[in-house]
């Protein structure tokens, strides 16, 4: 990781933005696969999951949007991305929403996303769990709260 610290701001952004299209557009094909009879199998406990009814409440509402707008949220955006393929969403529309969400992300971590992760490094690995575990118990009590209210 050295390297990407080190590289210019325009090395480090393509960089970003090349995996975060390629982890998406994997996601998005491996939802065309499901949506093909991939069914029965164990994708099938994902789709009837909170997740994937959460992404798909989220693109209910957001159509084509949702797309990039879930580059700029947290927990969803494989979730979208995986929703956009097995709904089979065109790639007219889908090419498109998927770059500008790609685009955002990776100007928020190759801008301000890195430089926290970097402080937390430099703060020491005993910050980063500290933080990972208040993150995680916030996530489990708000997944809890959702759930009672559904």
């Amino acid at each position: 990781m050295d390297w990407l610290r080190d590289a210019t701001f325009g090395w480090a952004y393509l960089f970003l933005f090349a995996i975060a299209m390629a982890r998406a557009n994997t996601t998005y094909w491996i939802g065309r696969g499901v949506a093909a009879g991939v069914r029965h199998s164990r994708f099938e406990h994902f789709l009837e999951g909170p997740i994937y009814r959460r992404a798909q409440r989220f693109m209910a509402r957001w159509g084509v949007l949702a797309v990039p707008l879930s580059f700029l949220t947290v927990g969803i955006q494989t979730a979208v991305n995986g929703s956009a393929g097995v709904s089979k969403m065109p790639l007219a529309r889908y090419l498109p929403a998927v770059t500008a969400g790609c685009l955002l992300w990776a100007l928020v971590y190759s801008t301000v996303g890195m430089a926290v992760i970097y402080a937390w490094i430099a703060l020491g690995w005993q910050w980063i769990l500290v933080a990972a575990i208040l993150v995680a118990a916030g996530t489990l009590l708000w997944i809890r709260h959702r759930r009672r209210a559904d």
